[in-house]
């Protein structure tokens, strides 16, 4: 069978693709518009799609079948919405995930939620009843828009067939203009059936934004009035361009960088404007940064209740804070805004090489005594293995020295995420990829989905074991799909976050946060992975050159469980 020809499309999330058609005998004159929204999704670019499998929407998986589109066939709901928000994060255009109505779009409702809270180009498909049947309480029969309405950019009915390729259209653009986000897709399973012109519709152009004059005269002048300033990273609307250039230009100024929290990497972990992360588990100096920097800019993202420590930090509107962002609603910022320049951050760094103010000695010292702080909190524990009880910080001593330079790490929310935010050597965007609404079961999802993205690159993910068995199922998809994840797994047998918590507020009085777990190795082995159980921290280097060589050797994703000590349970 002669294969019939596809639209020409080139696409970035900020140079929006240009569909050209071409006209051929051999393309037929009508095809259904399950067939047409997969067509769509092939000329925006997109390459793979996570999917859980169900009647509703036969008819798009059966577009699937014959595309160029890699399905990944997952084993939960919540973990194909995971994989495919982490994808959003690390590609130039949005991770799509597909699922089944009702307990399937329930159970999806996690990834959209991160989404949301993370800023992350995401679209969910959700197939749904019957047009024929709605409002009958049909069988798994839900209220899309009631259900998503508040989380979602927007969300959309296919009510009309002949609009299949418009609405991809939308959709797209939708969740990459302004800050970037989900959008949610219904598509009724009578409706997708129907034949429809395959031709496709334009990818709709996604405005960048920039810096105007005045913005550029202002930013000038405040960095001229400054003796301390602070640039703040975040978001996911970077590319790594753009993250090089501005690297570039704060080293030849001397200016610092923080990193949004679980976003580092924008600027290099090895940079010397690079002063450390901010958002919870922080060390102590960042936090003084935000109250002691004179002129704060944040680009890609904008000060939070986790940055401003539950919007009491910085909180002062004689404070001067630039807020670069292209969401002119500020959504979800905290404290004073001197100015907003509606720019998304590669148009901004364009326009920032064009300013080049004189070095100040006092931003040389400024820069140089917080590097020198970070880079103290940042030196790597000692490799030698201490009697007792694995730790986490033998495995990193140990780990981070033989990772190439463009490793990266997942993570979902947890204790054990700190070993990540202080010791990982993130040296390009997207090397950190993690859940900023602390959600849990993230971990092993995203760590597949950057596998898959990624195979030439090292991923290592960190998961506690609260949060591991969550989504631990999706090894599977890990196994059939040949990703080759890292997944270290700390056990102190608790929902430690909670714990701390507990402690915190309710001290001597445990409750509803102890765990008895299986044995994490047997579990990766029986998925068809490698797996090793650690109790002692003599083991651990061993442990991990056995797991590093079956990953390279076996070509198989690779599981640590690492038991640590325990504290005490009861009272």
């Amino acid at each position: 069978m002669t294969p019939e020809p596809q639209p020409t499309l080139t696409t970035s999330r900020t140079q929006p693709a240009v569909v050209v058609h071409h006209q051929d005998p051999a393309v037929p004159t009508q095809k259904s518009a399950g067939h047409v929204i997969v067509d769509s999704l092939v000329a925006h670019g997109v390459e793979r799609t996570y999917v859980v499998p169900g009647e509703s929407f036969l008819d798009v998986l059966d577009g699937l079948h014959s595309s160029d589109i890699e399905t990944i066939v997952c084993r939960h709901e919540g973990g194909a919405a995971y994989m495919a928000e982490a994808d959003g994060k690390m590609q130039q255009r949005p991770g799509v995930a597909m699922v089944t109505r009702g307990p399937g779009a329930a159970n999806a409702h996690v990834g959209l939620h991160t989404a949301w809270q993370d800023s992350t180009p995401m679209l969910l498909f959700v197939g749904l009843i019957p047009f024929a049947h709605r409002d009958r309480e049909a069988f798994q029969e839900f209220d899309i828009k009631s259900w998503f309405d508040t989380g979602a950019k927007r969300v959309m009915v296919l009510d009309h067939p002949e609009r299949a390729s418009e609405i991809v259209a939308e959709a797209m653009f939708a969740a990459m203009s302004g800050r970037p986000g989900p959008v949610v897709v219904g598509l009724p399973e009578d409706v997708i059936r129907q034949q429809i012109s395959p031709v496709l519709h334009p990818a709709i152009p996604v405005a960048a934004g920039g810096m105007s004059s005045s913005d550029a005269a202002a930013l000038k002048a405040a960095l001229a009035e400054s003796s301390k300033p602070l640039f703040v990273t975040g978001g996911n609307d970077w590319t790594q361009d753009a993250a090089h250039r501005l690297t570039a230009w704060l080293e030849q100024h001397h200016i610092p960088a923080a990193a949004e929290w679980r976003t580092q990497g924008t600027v290099s972990f090895d940079s010397p404007s690079y002063v450390g992360p901010i958002g919870y588990g922080r060390p102590r100096p960042t936090y003084d940064l935000l109250e002691e920097t004179d002129l704060l800019v944040f680009v890609g993202t904008v000060p939070g209740d986790v940055i401003t420590d539950g919007f009491v930090c910085r909180q002062d509107w004689s404070k001067k804070n630039f807020l670069v962002t292209v969401d002119p609603s500020l959504r979800g910022r905290s404290g004073p805004v001197s100015r907003q320049i509606l720019a998304k951050p590669e148009a901004f760094v364009r326009d920032l090489e064009g300013i080049s103010p004189p070095v100040k000695e006092e931003w040389t010292d400024w820069t140089a005594r917080m590097r020198a702080e970070q880079e103290s909190f940042g030196a790597l524990p000692p490799a030698r293995p201490a009697p007792g009880r694995a730790r986490m910080d033998t495995l990193m001593a140990n780990l981070v020295p033989r990772l190439p330079e463009d490793a990266m790490v997942t993570f979902g929310a947890g204790e054990h995420t700190n070993w990540a935010h202080r010791y990982f050597p993130t040296r390009r965007y997207a090397s950190m990829i993690s859940a900023r609404n602390g959600s849990m079961g993230y971990s092993v999802p995203s760590a597949i989905a950057a596998s898959l993205a990624e195979p030439g690159r090292r991923v290592v993910t960190i998961a506690g074991d609260g949060e591991f068995l969550m989504n631990g199922q999706e090894l599977a998809t890990a196994a059939q799909y040949g990703a080759t994840p890292l997944v270290v797994v700390m056990d102190n047998q608790e929902y430690g976050t909670i714990r701390t918590h507990q402690e915190r507020h309710y001290p001597q009085r445990v409750s509803g946060t102890q765990l008895k777990n299986p044995d994490f190795a047997l579990m990766a082995k029986a998925f068809g992975g490698f797996g090793i159980t650690v109790t002692e921290d003599q083991d651990v280097p061993a442990a991990l050159e056995a797991a590093l060589a079956a990953i390279d050797s076996d070509g198989v994703f690779a599981l640590i469980h690492l038991v640590v000590e325990q504290r005490v349970k009861a009272y």
